[in-house]
């Protein structure tokens, strides 16, 4: 092997969360490397796209809302200390029927959070935006302070501070093999390097079983298909229309305003195809379902956005088998630190999940609790 390189802490994915920790641990002068299989920002992962949604009302459980206000507080920060665009407050919208299990948590949470949450009815929705068709027995779950992010400048943006502040950055060098026995430390090899590390902090999304296969980690990568829409004049544009997420049925998509002349941009939560990460491509209609499961809710919900498509494109999620995030310390070696299982709705978190794997790496334990993110809950 070519020379040995030393660090503190050494983050192996240096996308969506990896790069924010790299971020948080450069500013406090911890000698960092960040170790990626590919250059990120890039598409083959979760992180492309341009935007991700940031609602702080969560239907996904009450207990990320601490979470969430604090990367909400930590994007608007990122926004001023840097050169990009990374917020756009385009209100979010949650709209199904009235008894959704996900907006009776989503109204929950707000309540118990004293968060602003409009809930409306099916009239009251389609009088303030037009461009919905909405059932009469569906409500409107509405957070105006929330909105988008644009995930490929967060992660430009968090790149640059972690550089600037003296982190190592290699691309295009797949991990082969972290190992915890080694005297001095974690011993982390790629193909022409070995790096030796006081911690490591394993952030690689769709690869984590495979990079930690000792933990039988229970998540699944799935192949997910969204895309862009024509439409007509100023019916779905940012300054007119919110971001959104619908509820038909067992089935759910999410979405985005036209913002600057991109088309409306719509995805599925559900469905997708279970995938080997290395086999992922940009490969958007390899399946008739690609774009006909995007015109579903389309030709129901937003009919006069159903227009040309403009671009569609592919990308990965994984997620966990309660679809909760998972974090902890390797069972056999505290020094390794895994975050994984976040797609489908982690981007809005990586801010705080930066600070959160900063402070596990720096202090062993984070101000949050995160025993519900804990591998053990799996019996693991």
């Amino acid at each position: 092997m070519e020379n040995e390189l030393i660090f503190d802490v050494a983050i192996i994915g240096a996308g969506t969360m990896g790069m924010a920790a790299g971020a948080f641990l450069a500013q406090q002068q911890v000698k960092t490397v960040l170790i990626d299989a590919f250059d990120p920002p890039h598409n083959r992962g979760s992180h492309h796209g341009d935007t991700r949604m940031i609602r702080h009302a969560y239907g996904e459980g009450r207990q990320y809302v601490s979470l969430v206000k604090r990367a909400q507080q930590l994007w608007e920060e990122l926004e001023e200390q840097t050169d990009y665009k990374i917020f756009e407050k385009t209100g979010v919208i949650g709209l199904g029927p009235r008894d959704s299990a996900f907006l009776q948590e989503t109204i929950a949470a707000a309540n118990k959070y004293e968060l602003p949450l409009e809930v409306m009815d099916s009239r009251e929705v389609k009088e303030k935006w037009p461009g919905f068709s909405v059932p009469d027995h569906f409500i409107g779950c509405f957070e105006a302070e929330s909105g988008l992010l644009f995930s490929e400048n967060a992660i430009q943006a968090y790149k640059d501070i972690a550089i600037k502040n003296g982190a190592q950055l290699v691309t295009n060098t797949p991990v082969q093999q972290i190992e915890s026995n080694d005297s001095s430390g974690i011993k982390i090899t790629t193909k022409n390097k070995v790096f030796r590390a006081k911690k490591a902090i394993v952030t690689v999304g769709a690869w984590a079983s495979k990079l930690l296969p000792d933990l039988k980690l229970p998540i699944q990568p799935t192949r997910k298909a969204f895309g862009w829409f024509d439409t007509p004049t100023d019916l779905y544009d940012a300054a007119n229309f919110p971001s959104f997420y619908i509820e038909d049925k067992d089935n759910m998509c999410y979405g985005f305003p036209n913002v600057n002349g991109t088309g409306l941009k719509i995805g599925r939560s559900d469905g997708g195809q279970g995938i080997d990460p290395n086999k992922h491509t940009q490969n958007f209609g390899q399946y008739e379902s690609d774009e006909e499961d995007l015109r579903f809710f389309l030709k129901t919900y937003m009919p006069e956005a159903n227009g040309p498509l403009k671009q569609g494109k592919t990308c990965l999620y994984t997620i966990s088998s309660d679809n909760h995030f998972i974090i902890d310390h390797h069972p056999e070696n505290k020094s390794i630190i895994f975050a994984c299982g976040f797609s489908g709705h982690g981007f809005k978190f990586s801010s705080v999940m930066g600070e959160v794997l900063s402070e596990l790496a720096v202090n062993g334990q984070s101000k949050f609790d995160l025993s519900i993110f804990s591998l053990k809950r799996f019996g693991l």
